[in-house]
């Protein structure tokens, strides 16, 4: 991707600046409740009898363990802990309710706003990188799998177990303890649903420090909460999910359009819309369109052959213009790899990094109208950045999503269509011009659209929303309230956008 070439260098240039601005130590005084000698520090000696699986304020390594992936929200946990098995998870959690300390789980810790490391200081952090169990049952095609495993391992140890699949995104670096905690969806989620509809069962530790299992037959409330919720109400250790075949050959497709005009770039999102919006649209096509300072691209894998794509006729509904790419990748795996070296473009790979990002969701009842959309591009072409590093991104998802009915699991947006995602990424810091301007994106989508309530993947998380809680759960949120105030009236589990009990 040449045309890509200049904007790249600026991008890691940013990202590896951003690392030297980082604080070089443990800012003093974290927390009462952890210093040697706590009844924190002294029952995680206690159960973690090897330093390794231990990091408090006062060790070197503290900073580079905690290893947030938004440098724009400092976070500083009490402790972190890297069990090695379900009945530690269970002792940490025991211990943080002894000390009456906060708890979150990190698996890959790829959270917008660094929830994963409590969101707020003075939590403890389970980290569940050594839980990394894999089975798989050759007769049912069910994939046990621990919950600090790495999408990229997913995908390779789900491969050598006789060629099988979940749908998940394309991120090799998040876990699968969050991503099928909050939904997890990717390319193959219009065929398969998401990553959350694949489980069938689950380990997870409670808030009391009770182990226990949850399926439809089996603590079914918890089930349901684990499943779009998870952060909320326990920790899952380890899933049981169905997988699929491994898809055959894949089509991958770009189709970019150079920098031009407002109303040019307008008209060509207008046409991905139009096309992407068609009723019945095949499942088989996934699609991304990108809008940074370069232009608009538009990407995607058709997962078919190449003469069903071209019956598709994309060119066509795109309109001329753009400069076209379209190759066949005959194997699973390198499809994958593919969608992780695009992931480049999309600034969310493993490098931290200082950024803000927005969201907001669209139905087929919901479609940005003519005049939103000129207004959109207007203001992105007029509009101060504070920044050369931004990118807008809508992700196609609908088909098998939402074939699942809303209140079948926590995760409620069942009818949305597409997300659009906006990232920047500031040196040292996102600078308020780059905050406005990213809010200044929806705020231009929202006048257009008055009386709509967009709602918000909670997988996107925006500490600014004014009720994160109703724009991630929605109809759903009343349910969970109820059963956290079953499981975790005590709010062991918490972030600033967690469930609260009611």
């Amino acid at each position: 991707m040449p045309q890509y070439t200049p904007f790249l260098t600026l991008l890691f240039f940013s990202l590896s600046t951003n690392l030297v601005f980082g604080l070089t130590q443990a800012p003093s005084n974290l927390s009462a409740q952890s210093y040697p000698g706590s009844i924190l520090q002294d029952c995680l000696d206690a159960v973690f009898t090897e330093s390794s699986l231990r990091t408090f304020p006062q060790d070197a390594d503290y900073l580079s363990k905690i290893n947030a992936y938004n440098l724009d929200y400092p976070i500083y946990p009490v402790a972190l802990v890297r069990p090695t098995t379900v009945e530690e998870v269970a002792a940490a959690v025991k211990c943080a309710v002894k000390a009456d300390v906060k708890v979150q789980p990190r698996s890959g810790g790829h959270s917008f706003a660094n929830y994963c490391l409590g969101g707020v200081d003075g939590a403890l952090v389970v980290d569940l990188v050594h839980l990394q169990k894999f089975e798989m049952d050759s007769t049912t095609w069910e994939a046990t799998i621990g919950a600090g495993t790495l999408l990229g391992d997913v995908t390779t140890r789900l491969h050598d177990a006789g060629g099988r699949a979940i749908a998940h995104g394309t991120c090799p670096q998040v876990g699968i303890g969050g991503h099928a905690t909050i939904g997890g969806l990717g390319p193959t989620s219009r065929q398969w649903g998401s990553t959350l509809d694949h489980i069938r069962e689950v380990e997870v530790v409670l808030a009391n420090g009770t182990i226990t299992r949850a399926n439809e037959n089996q603590n079914p409330d918890l089930y349901f909460a684990i499943r779009g919720a998870g952060a909320s109400i326990g920790i899952v250790t380890e899933f049981v999910f169905i997988t699929h075949p491994e898809p055959g050959p894949t089509v991958h497709y770009s189709y970019t359009f150079k920098l031009a005009s407002a109303q040019g770039l307008a008209e060509t999102f207008a046409k991905w819309q139009s096309f992407v919006s068609t009723p019945d649209l095949d499942r088989k096509f996934a699609s991304t369109l990108t809008v940074s300072p370069v232009g608009i691209i538009i990407t995607g894998t058709y997962f078919g052959t190449r003469v069903e794509y071209d019956t598709l006729n994309v060119e066509a509904q795109l309109g001329s213009g753009s400069l076209i790419k379209v190759d066949i990748i005959d194997d699973w795996l390198g499809t994958v790899l593919n969608w992780a070296e695009e992931e480049v473009l999309q600034v969310v790979g493993s490098i931290p990094a200082h950024f803000y990002a927005k969201t907001l969701s669209f139905t087929p009842e919901t479609l940005i109208p003519a005049a939103g959309i000129d207004a959109l591009f207007e203001y992105i072409q007029d509009a101060n950045k504070g920044t050369v590093i931004w990118f807008i991104i809508f992700d196609l998802a609908g088909g098998a999503v939402n074939d699942v009915p809303a209140d079948a699991t926590a995760f409620v947006h069942r009818n949305t269509l597409f997300y659009i995602q906006s990232y920047a990424i500031g040196i040292g810091g996102v600078s308020q011009t780059t905050h406005d301007f990213l809010d200044g994106i929806n705020d231009t989508i929202m006048k257009a659209m008055p009386g709509i309530d967009f709602g918000a993947y909670p997988g996107y998380v925006d500490k600014y929303l004014p009720d994160g809680q109703h724009e991630y759960w929605e109809s759903n949120y009343p349910r969970l309230q109820h059963i956290k105030a079953k499981l975790d009236p005590q709010n062991v589990f918490s972030n600033p956008q967690s469930v609260k009990a009611l």
